[in-house]
């Protein structure tokens, strides 16, 4: 399937290439077999970084500018030409533990309160969903993730706090996610994430891509301590599964 597409300068450095403004898996499964396709058959030879996300693809030259009217007829032209090639990439479903102790999930009694549903029905319904990277931003590490359930939506709080914890679990809107360090944050927090997200010091800092899919398992406190000191150690390993090739 394709899409009308607007590609408009981000800077002489960088395009901005964008598809309809919606949040729809087969608008963000488009955008990254273009950019598969960009990767593999049109910019193998230039020093290029793709960035894609929900409904976009930033493309950045980091050597020199760009000749934004010439590069925009070749992206025409190469958008056109993807329909009829055959990019296969790999995404991965990761398996994540949280704990959802009252020390950790903070807003989860208010959350409770808000949206009629004990706080083991929450947690009940945040790990039955499978979620799907849109994307990764805010800080480092930050994944944007869909499929909330709409029983769980909420929006951010009215006031956000100064200091959330690295590895706080939130939600907002249709949204959930991870804090990846500890920041400042306006998402109803309802547990703790017991491994690192972002690590600069790995080989690939994230744990995941846009187009990977995120499912959340419950862990009790001493599991989540556990996990701590494996993380520290090295020795602790996320479980990660091929969904596609």
């Amino acid at each position: 399937m394709s899409y009308s597409i607007s590609i408009r300068p981000f800077g002489i450095h960088a395009v901005l290439i964008e598809w309809p403004n919606e949040v729809d898996e087969s608008i963000l499964n488009d955008i990254l077999h273009f950019k598969n396709f960009l990767i593999s058959n049109c910019l193998q030879n230039e020093e290029w970084e793709l960035i894609p996300a929900y409904n976009s693809l930033t493309l950045v030259r980091l050597s020199e500018s760009i000749d934004f009217k010439d590069f925009t007829n070749k992206l025409s032209n190469w958008y056109d030409q993807k329909k009829d090639a055959s990019i296969k990439f790999q995404r991965y479903l990761c398996r994540l533990p949280v704990c959802y102790d009252l020390n950790f999930g903070i807003d989860l009694l208010e959350i409770s309160e808000r949206l009629q549903l004990s706080t083991d029905e929450i947690i009940k319904q945040h790990t039955k969903s499978t979620y799907r990277v849109y994307g990764i931003g805010f800080l480092p590490g930050f994944m944007y993730l869909g499929g909330l359930p709409g029983s769980l939506e909420i929006p951010r709080r009215a006031e956000p706090r100064l200091k959330v914890a690295s590895g706080s679990v939130g939600l907002a809107g249709k949204q959930t996610g991870i804090y990846p360090q500890e920041s400042p944050g306006g998402w109803n927090i309802i547990g703790n994430c017991s491994v690192p997200i972002f690590n600069v010091e790995r080989p690939v800092p994230c744990i995941v891509n846009v187009g990977d899919q995120v499912q959340f398992y419950s862990i009790s406190k001493a599991e989540y301590d556990l996990h701590k000191i494996e993380s520290e150690v090295g020795i602790y390993k996320i479980e990660k599964i091929a969904i596609d090739a």
